[in-house]
């Protein structure tokens, strides 16, 4: 489990952090969302042990991270600037993670050969941006870890491999209870792997909840009244109305069973729930704190 208590950290006066707090159950895989700048890479890298946190606390199964070797030993990372050795080959840098990775498994190093296709004795510096992406992905995955943390993981991939590495997470995910952390401004592709999503806003984790509670609390729904008939809807906690020709579009903070419960007492003409995507209860749930929205949308 992953507990993140009321973290603080500023950077030359900015609080980039303002109390963050979110917890991440074992073997789940947990999205985390935020226009840019709300703190989800600083946030990252206090889990990861690479920054000192002001104050609060950062536990990996019950455990401090900051200069606990043996807590980082369980945590594979992929930042969005991953580093290697300037000189190193694919085979070289397998080495290092062997020594720092108790359960690093060169059998299944071996076995990623195929679904990489990367010549290991390359020098990685030389490789294309996503060939790197995809080195970065082969040795976390080698390395047996019980959680991974990812920043914008699968940029520079092509449609192809970015299947092909979700895939291999999830796959991890079911066969050995590992946690995935996400951090991703393409929230189409987290709604297909993430079963928990949290929100950053100005240092804050302003909302938790897992996918299905999300989009069960919030719904659209298409109405057609009849002729002349306007009801008086305010009642209803609309986030959002728009009208085309006599087609009344909705975005209500209710499960759809209610919302149409409720619209139906006026005896529309027509009545239809449907499903937001999280990118859309992402927007509606950022609307109403500011404008920063656009920042994060692909």
């Amino acid at each position: 489990m992953i507990e993140v208590k009321s973290l603080v950290k500023t950077f030359d006066g900015f609080k980039a952090l303002d109390g963050a707090t979110l917890k991440i159950e074992k073997g789940s895989v947990y999205g985390l969302m935020g226009p840019n700048g709300a703190g989800k890479t600083t946030l990252l890298r206090h889990i990861t042990g690479v920054y000192k946190q002001d104050s609060g606390e950062v536990l990996v199964d019950d455990a401090k991270v900051w200069e606990n070797v043996n807590v980082k030993s369980h945590i594979a990372s992929i930042p969005d600037d991953w580093f290697f050795y300037g000189q190193a080959t694919v085979k070289e840098m397998m080495q290092l993670y062997k020594g720092l990775y108790p359960a690093f498994s060169v059998e299944r190093y071996n076995a990623l050969k195929d679904a990489f296709n990367i010549d290991e004795n390359k020098n990685i510096k030389y490789l294309s941006k996503g060939m790197q992406k995809q080195v970065a992905f082969w040795l976390a995955l080698s390395s047996m870890p019980d959680y991974m943390v990812l920043d914008e993981p699968v940029d520079g991939l092509d449609p192809v491999m970015r299947r092909r590495v979700w895939g291999l997470m999830m796959d991890d995910v079911a066969s050995r209870g590992t946690t995935v952390l996400v951090s991703s401004h393409n929230l189409r592709e987290l709604e297909d792997v993430c079963d928990h999503v949290g929100i950053m806003n100005h240092g804050k984790v302003i909302l938790e909840r897992s996918l299905l509670e999300l989009q069960d609390n919030m719904v659209k729904l298409q109405v057609v009244f009849k002729d002349g008939e306007e009801p008086d809807l305010s009642a209803l906690p609309i986030l959002h109305d728009s009208r085309m020709g006599r087609v009344h579009t909705m975005i209500v903070r209710m499960c759809p069973e209610s919302a149409l419960n409720a619209v139906n007492k006026y005896e529309p003409i027509v009545s239809e729930a449907i499903p937001l995507t999280l990118e859309e209860i992402f927007i509606y749930e950022m609307g109403g704190l500011d404008n920063e929205i656009n920042s994060i949308l692909v």
